[in-house]
């Protein structure tokens, strides 16, 4: 089976296992999604949803964002991870959004990457998500499932989605990036994975990947009597 059909096989599964594969940000508005997007690096989004509501209400455009002094946005973000440099990077974010662009969101990955806090998977998320566009962002969790299911190989998030944007029809390429990403946040965990309940176990190359019908100690017991005998 080539991988191009793999990978579509794979789609397809994830697809009826999380038929309503979103961003879990909560947002409303493109000047929203980017302020959640930068605060959610190495955060979960279930606290980036817990801290941004009051935010949005203090700070509901990026004028009001600019012209912010970092102790009070420092305030309202502590909770988050690297609040300092976070916040700094929101205020910038903002300033540039005002002066450059007229306070609108850019729809280019050019355009977003030139903004304080956002780089490559922050911008792809925003024109995958906002404008629709075919860009793949490759979180910890797309590295991750991308790699165990044999769709991509590499060391670096670029390598990742240069080779998903492959093999990925370009109309699938924005339901893909939240099917890989929900997939690895909530069944093919890093330490733990669920395979037990995985939706795709059988299209899988990854050589560690649990047995099925076993549990975690009887699955750890076969391989090591197997390492015994070899």
């Amino acid at each position: 089976m080539k991988k191009q059909e793999r990978c579509i096989r794979i789609l397809d599964a994830l697809q009826i296992a999380i038929p309503s594969a979103e961003t879990e940000l909560r947002y409303q508005n493109p000047y929203e999604l980017l302020v959640a997007v930068i605060l959610s690096a190495q955060c979960t989004d279930k606290r980036v949803n817990i801290v941004t509501p009051p935010l949005f209400e203090r700070f509901p455009t990026p004028a009001h964002l600019q012209t912010a002094d970092f102790d009070t946005v420092f305030d309202y973000i502590r909770s988050i991870s690297f609040p300092n440099n976070k916040a700094r990077h929101l205020i910038g974010m903002a300033d540039r959004l005002m002066k450059v662009y007229g306070g609108q969101v850019p729809d280019n990955i050019e355009h977003l990457v030139s903004l304080p806090g956002v780089g490559r998977k922050t911008a792809n998320v925003i024109v995958s998500v906002v404008y629709g566009q075919a860009a793949m962002a490759v979180d910890t969790h797309v590295f991750r499932v991308s790699q165990r299911l044999g769709l991509a190989k590499g060391t670096t998030p670029l390598e990742i989605e240069k080779q998903l944007m492959k093999i990925i029809p370009p109309d699938r390429v924005p339901d893909a990036h939240h099917l890989l990403i929900l997939h690895g946040r909530y069944t093919c965990l890093a330490r733990n994975p669920k395979c037990q309940e995985c939706a795709v176990y059988d299209l899988c190359n990854w050589k560690n990947k649990k047995l099925r019908n076993q549990d975690p100690i009887s699955s750890e017991l076969t391989k090591s009597k197997k390492k015994s005998l070899a």
